[in-house]
């Protein structure tokens, strides 16, 4: 339907306006569950009845929510104006929409005969599947009689031809709005797996492809409708997304615990939506390969693995199989096939499995094992296939661990998924580096068990390492193995803590790695780990500056493993100890800078590098041959790197101490600074060889390690290195400061000076 949403004759066009008249005008009542969607469409019917007059040749339809009697609590009216070519229609159209404006509601409306009804629906795939919905509020009942089995026979007869076309519309929709199941803020009705979706399973149902709506799917449907009713009430308005802020007074609404709990349900049901679907368009499609074999050709049927065979486009047991007392791992070796050969399993294969496919004994038999990995490994089909299996609650015989972290929300905006789906992610990223390591099983393992501590009290690294173990010994692995799977999970974010927060040129740095790893194997596969985990996570989570630490640290790492020596650490750049002073070298994301022995270099750089939009990822500060030298790590904060010229000629005015850049770059980084939670600092002893680590916890802000800089030279304390890791809106800044451990006055006078600099 052409959507003609318009100010009303009383100027009314907001929603709050709109909020204060639906009750007073239409009478429209509130609530949430069915039975109030029903009375809010009984409400609307009423309302509308009084707006058109008897009249032959003339019905007025309502389509969308209205027309299947699902009103939320402000939602739109899709009307229909249909008539038989009789006169006046203009005005008599006029007489029932304005009255609709005037009482605040939101509509979209067409005017149409039968004739021209069918005609747009034929053109439209969505305006024939608008008229599934049609209904008869008022008028002539043999009118819309006539459009309502005329526009259903039509659906049942082009539907099969319209359904690709349609897919690809579904699939835009669901790249532009993403996936319901892990969004932190979805959209109720576009999201894929949200409630645009239940009504194309309402269409393909209505065309007798497949049955779409199975009792699984009408009570998922159910709870999401439930869920937006919430929304609008809790809202005050019209809202389909939501939103964080709003997730507790929904979950109250609905009865539920908290935000976490509305989010699980929420996702479970939109999963049910989206399988269902995915059924429902492969039902299609062999429909219509069928219809283009003919029909007495039947599929033929393909082996791929033992006990598992290919049937028009979908994985079935053999009829052996069947027949036999099922292996236990069976439904393992049936996922496995799924997931390296990329062709769905059939739902009465996955209903049968559930059903008769007796639980794996403990510990596992090997061929469970070597099924589980191959499952692992598999690559882009690990994900479709294991949520296959998760819909029909096989996984939960795999790993009952499963039902604790299902639909889990992680409610870092780093995450894009929940804890389920980052979980084997993170399994099928780290296919990717199987052949970097030399246990890529135990890669595997790792990467499926890495975080399933989060949820239970304490740091997910540590108190997951037992529940970890206990799976792996579950599944057979031997104790030094069991073991080794408990070491990736403790030490799955040594690797980048170190490297964004540590210097590496420290040996002892390089030492405590070294001595945790414990061998080139063991970094080998946290390497991986890391790497998968980071790309499981989302963009946010990984760079190619934190990927070049990661990876320079594990290189000295390794040579102090191999060789049992610490490697030393780099020289300073060449050209910053030739040439007369200030020397200024700008290389990539390198700059590096050697000025008169001074305090207070690092502040000054660190400030113009903020004056330029450029945010510090590491600096380096030393003395060598009566020279003070800085040499930091960059990337710019916005956009595109700065301009080099300007860059080069104010660090050599500023490191030259003029004083107009001093104060020009004191302005501008002291204009931003961060908010959030109050900021901490963290002490630490003996985290380097030389100096006292004094680590800063707070809000990111431009200018931050400039203002830091500079209160830490004020207070007269000489920063060796500095390391700055960005984790989303917060920073974890350390800073090596000379000399040996401080008394308790000094670290106190320290601590203040740096709280008031944030």
């Amino acid at each position: 339907m052409t959507s003609l949403i318009k100010k009303n004759a009383s100027g009314h066009a907001d929603d709050g306006d709109a909020n204060l008249l639906i009750n007073e005008v239409v009478g429209v009542p509130g609530g949430i569950g069915e039975s109030a969607r029903q009375r809010r469409a009984a409400a609307y019917d009423s309302f509308l009845r009084g707006l058109l007059p008897a009249r032959e040749g003339v019905a007025l339809l309502a389509v969308g929510g209205l027309g299947r009697r699902q009103c939320a609590p402000y939602s739109d009216l899709d009307l229909v104006l249909l008539h038989a070519g009789v006169p006046g229609t203009d005005e008599l159209a006029a007489s029932v929409w304005y009255p609709i404006w005037d009482a605040g509601l939101r509509l979209d409306h067409s005017v149409r005969t039968v004739a021209e009804a069918l005609s747009v629906a034929q053109d439209d795939v969505k305006v024939a599947l608008g008229l599934l919905d049609a209904r008869l509020v008022v008028g002539d009942q043999a009118l819309a009689d006539a459009l309502i089995s005329t526009a259903a026979d039509h659906w049942r007869r082009t539907a099969v031809r319209h359904l690709p076309g349609l897919r690809e519309v579904t699939t835009s929709r669901w790249q532009a709005h993403g996936e319901l199941a892990f969004l932190l803020e979805g959209d109720l009705k576009e999201a894929a797996g949200g409630l645009r979706d239940v009504g194309l399973l309402r269409a393909i149902s209505a065309a007798g492809i497949t049955d779409a709506l199975r009792p699984a799917v009408r009570a998922a449907h159910l709870r999401l409708l439930d869920t937006r009713d919430a929304l609008h009430q809790q809202v005050g308005r019209r809202v389909d997304r939501l939103v964080a802020q709003e997730g507790d007074g929904v979950a109250t609404l609905l009865g539920l615990e908290d935000r976490d709990a509305l989010l699980r349900r929420v996702a479970g049901d939109a999963r049910t939506v989206s399988h269902a679907l995915d059924d429902a368009f492969r039902a299609a499609d062999r429909l219509r390969s069928g219809r283009s074999r003919g029909g007495n050709d039947r599929p033929a049927r393909r082996p791929v693995a033992r006990d598992v065979v290919e049937h028009d486009g979908e994985l079935v047991l053999a009829r052996t199989a069947i027949g036999a007392r099922p292996d236990p791992s069976l439904s393992l070796r049936v996922a496995a096939a799924s997931a390296t050969t990329r062709i769905p399993i059939a739902r009465a294969t996955c209903e049968w499995l559930a059903a008769y496919c007796p639980p794996l004994s403990a510990p596992w038999p090997a061929e469970a094992r070597a099924a589980l990995i191959t499952l692992l490994g598999a690559g882009p089909g690990l994900v479709p296939a294991w949520e296959t299996c998760d819909r029909y609650g096989l996984v939960d015989g795999w790993l009952p661990e499963w039902t604790r972290l299902r639909s889990l929300p992680q409610h870092n905006p780093v995450h894009r998924f929940t804890l389920d789906r980052h979980l084997v992610q993170t399994a099928h990223e780290a296919s990717r580096h199987a052949r970097e390591v030399e246990r890529p099983d135990l890669l595997l393992l790792g990467a499926l068990l890495h975080d399933i501590g989060k949820g239970l009290p304490g740091d997910h690294s540590t108190v997951g390492v037992p529940v970890a173990q206990a799976v792996a010994t579950r599944v057979g692995l031997p104790a030094p193995e069991v073991e080794l799977i408990g070491k990736l999970v403790r030490l799955h974010l040594l690797l980048p803590d170190v490297a964004t927060r540590r210097d590496l040129a420290d040996p002892v740095t390089i030492a405590s790695v070294a001595e945790a790893v414990g061998d080139t194997g063991t970094l080998d596969l946290l390497h991986a780990l890391v790497r998968a985990d980071a790309a499981a996570t989302g963009p946010a989570a990984w760079s190619d500056w934190k990927g070049r630490l990661v990876a320079e640290l594990v290189a000295r790492v390794r040579t102090a493993l191999d060789t049992g020596v610490l490697p030393e650490p780099p020289a300073p750049d060449p050209e910053l100890l030739a040439g007369p002073l200030p020397v200024v070298h700008l290389t990539g994301d390198r700059v590096s800078v050697a000025a008169a022995d001074r305090r207070g270099l690092l502040a000054t750089v660190a400030g113009c590098l903020a004056l330029h939009r450029l945010e510090v990822i590491s600096a380096d500060a030393s003395a060598v041959d009566g020279r003070a030298l800085v040499e930091c790590r960059v990337q710019p904060r916005y956009g595109l790197p700065p301009d080099p010229v300007p860059l080069r000629a104010d660090l050599r005015r500023a490191v030259a101490g003029d004083v107009s850049v001093t104060q020009r770059l004191r302005g501008r980084a002291l204009a931003s600074r961060g908010g959030g939670a109050a900021p901490r600092v963290v002490w630490h002893r003996e985290a380097a060889t030389d100096a006292v680590l004094l680590e800063l916890r707070a809000a990111d802000a431009a200018g931050l390690l400039y203002r830091v800089a500079c209160a830490l030279d004020e207070a007269g304390a000489l920063v060796r290195a500095a390391r700055i890791s960005t984790l989303g809106a917060d920073v974890v800044d350390a800073f090596y400061l000379v000399g040996g451990w401080p008394d308790d006055a000094t670290r106190a006078r320290l601590e203040a000076a740096v709280l008031a600099a944030v």
